[in-house]
């Protein structure tokens, strides 16, 4: 069975989350904090959860602000449901409730399950119980007669009555006597249709058994490094501690129980299984673990020593330790990393949940990987991608590094409503409380906060896609040097190795910041960036620091020849003036003209700009970007003016970077 999606009503903080699918591999629910993830997950496990103690709502699960209304429709004797989900059968489940029922009575593959207040499970898919009471008939061993007597009663149900109305033998007196056929019959009703004798029943009872358990796993149920074990066998209620819990699923792997340790006689057999569960768990959590690779899990069994502190003083008590193979020391599993423990525990627990239960079930992980470090949850993520593959996994963050940029369709945000309206006069409800917003739709700047961060950083990841990168300032750049560098393959001349990435950064203020995000890459990076006023000394700082190889500081002034440039002068002033008044399509006096006046800057860039701002009269705004555009667009067959001023500047900076390579 697949959920394919849920609606939660009447829970908590929420009112209506509204209907939102589910994805048949990873769900990923992403909201700040309280939004509401948390009762979804809640409410979602009510519907058949692995701890029996979660499966009932509670009047105070009601959402406090509308409790009067929940108590008169309690009045009313009105059910409230809360969780109502919708699933779909697969091959197997259909092939199960045939061999009951027989085919053609679920009509079918989608079904409803719900629960409310009553703590009732509400169950409604479409079938004919008309098909089913004829398959059972026909399936029968009953004689045509009996047949024909048994199918006047018109169902199931008035089938058992009338057999049952029948005497057992001639002794009880009295009426008709059951003959075996009917009795066969009377068995199977009872054995497969369930208390209503019917295939709804009947179905029911099936699908139920193949429901799967839906299990929850919070921030709260970590290990503890140290137990008790007579304090855990005497203490009231010990072993229902959401901690312990996880200790026990420790002793499960091992098939061992507290009492069992207490009455351990051989210790050489205790240490070897806990040898093997230690090896165990090493092996997986540090294939998925690479903060640290030299961690290694050890269980100890011994006895309590008398001055430590109570429980742990007398009897026997179980201690987690990590040893540091490069240390070669060992520490408690209390004092390491919160998300260590985190990743830890839950491995502890769902080895022995999927030892128990199998692969039937559906997974809620509320904000797992919490206290964990941003690659950690990336190992996480590739945990519940390769090791959870096998079911479905929904889970809750705010957390860009858990939301898999690759697979957005599986992100659902959630979100505490409350609208404001204008109309100080109107009545309206303004608290919508929790809503899930289906295939990522919000508009909440702070819940689309996780889902931007992902993707920002995915894209800064994916910039460098060579070995290879020349950082440049900006776009304009990543359009001049290819064009010039196919000009100058044309014409047989030197031109850019292609094993060069071309990435714009910025500016030069930000060639540092993009050093040092990616120095861990192994990347070899030069840069080119514009040499002028208020600049200059950037440059020469980025040249004097460590943050570049010696000579991978490229400036434009070096191959312009002048003292300020910007790659825009590699062309010549005659080759870009030319450029801009074909691009902008200046006429007559809008044109920049030919010989340069004296006042005009160096750069000549500058002296556009200020051409623009005094004389031009088309109406359009330079761009640096736009000349780059135009240029790419006309292609090589477009004639520079004075091309070869260009052609020999951009084929010296060329040979200078082919040669860093």
């Amino acid at each position: 069975m697949q959920l394919i999606s849920a609606q939660i009503t009447n829970f908590r903080s929420i009112t209506d989350s509204g209907i939102f699918s589910i994805d048949p591999k990873v769900t990923c629910l992403v909201g700040k904090n309280e939004s509401g993830k948390t009762a979804i997950l809640q409410a979602l496990e009510k519907i058949n959860p692995l701890d029996s103690s979660h499966r009932e709502f509670r009047s105070l699960d009601f959402p406090r602000a509308r409790l009067t209304e929940f108590r008169t429709r309690q009045d009313e004797e009105e059910d409230v449901h809360s969780v109502t989900t919708f699933w779909k059968l697969d091959d197997s489940d259909v092939k199960a409730v045939e061999e009951i029922v027989g085919e053609g009575v679920l009509k079918s593959r989608e079904i409803k399950i719900s629960r409310g207040y009553y703590n009732s499970t509400y169950w409604i898919f479409n079938q004919d119980e008309k098909k089913g009471f004829e398959n059972l008939l026909d399936e029968s061993s009953l004689h045509a007669e009996e047949k024909d007597s048994i199918r006047l009663t018109g169902s199931i149900k008035k089938a058992k009555e009338y057999i049952l109305s029948k005497s057992k033998t001639a002794e009880e007196g009295g009426g008709e006597i059951r003959s075996k056929r009917e009795e066969e019959l009377l068995e199977t009703i009872n054995d497969y249709y369930g208390t209503k004798a019917s295939s709804w029943q009947a179905i029911v009872d099936v699908l139920h058994e193949r429901l799967p358990k839906m299990v929850y796993f919070g921030n709260y149920m970590t290990m503890p490094g140290q137990i008790s074990i007579e304090d855990l066998n005497k203490r009231p209620g010990a072993k229902e501690e959401e901690p312990n819990k996880v200790f026990l699923a420790l002793l499960s792997l091992i098939n061992k129980t507290p009492e069992d340790l207490v009455e351990i006689g051989e210790f050489e057999m205790m240490q070897a299984e806990l040898e093997a569960a230690s090896s165990s768990l090493t092996r997986e959590i540090f294939n998925y673990w690479t903060q640290n690779r030299n961690l290694r899990v050890q269980f100890r069994f011994e006895q309590g020593m008398p001055n430590d502190p109570a429980p742990f003083n007398s009897g026997y008590v179980m201690r987690t330790r990590i040893e540091n193979l490069r240390y070669g020391v060992t520490t408690s599993f209390d004092d390491r990393s919160t998300g260590f423990v985190w990743f830890f525990s839950f491995l502890v627990w769902f080895s022995q949940v999927r030892k128990n239960y199998g692969k039937n079930l559906i997974i809620l992980l509320d904000e797992p990987g919490l206290s964990l470090h941003a690659k950690a949850q990336a190992d996480l993520l590739r945990y519940i991608e390769e090791r959870l593959k096998e079911f479905q996994v929904t889970f809750t963050t705010h957390s860009p590094f858990m939301i898999d940029s690759e697979h957005l369709e599986r992100v659902r945000t959630v979100e505490d409503i409350f609208v404001e309206s204008d109309d100080p006069f109107e009545e309206q409800e303004s608290d919508l409380g929790t809503v899930v917003g289906d295939k990522v739709l919000s508009t909440d700047k702070d819940t689309l906060f996780p889902l931007q961060a992902a993707l920002g950083y995915d894209i800064t990841q994916t910039l460098f896609i060579g070995e290879h990168t020349l950082l440049v300032e900006g776009p304009s750049e990543i359009l001049y040097l290819p064009w010039f560098s196919r000009k100058l393959k044309a014409e047989g001349r030197t031109y850019l190795d292609p094993r060069w990435t071309l990435t714009p950064c910025g500016g030069i203020d930000k060639v540092p910041s993009f050093l040092s995000l990616f120095a861990g890459q192994k990347l070899h990076i030069a840069t080119l960036v514009d040499f002028a006023d208020g600049g200059k000394k950037r440059v020469r700082d980025l040249r004097s620091s460590e943050l570049l190889t010696s000579g991978h500081v490229l400036s434009a002034d070096i191959f312009a020849g002048q003292d300020e440039a910007d790659t825009e002068d590699l062309l010549g002033r005659d080759a870009y003036i030319g450029l801009i008044n074909d691009c902008y399509g200046l006429k007559g006096d809008e044109r920049i003209p030919a010989k340069k006046p004296a006042d005009a800057p160096d750069r000549v860039v500058k002296e556009v700009e200020e051409h623009f701002k005094t004389k031009a009269t088309s109406g359009d705004e330079f761009d640096h970007y736009r000349p780059a555009e135009f240029l790419t667009q006309k292609g090589l067959s477009y004639n520079l003016k004075k091309p070869e001023v260009a052609l020999d500047r951009f084929e010296e900076l060329f040979k200078v970077l082919n040669a860093l390579l």
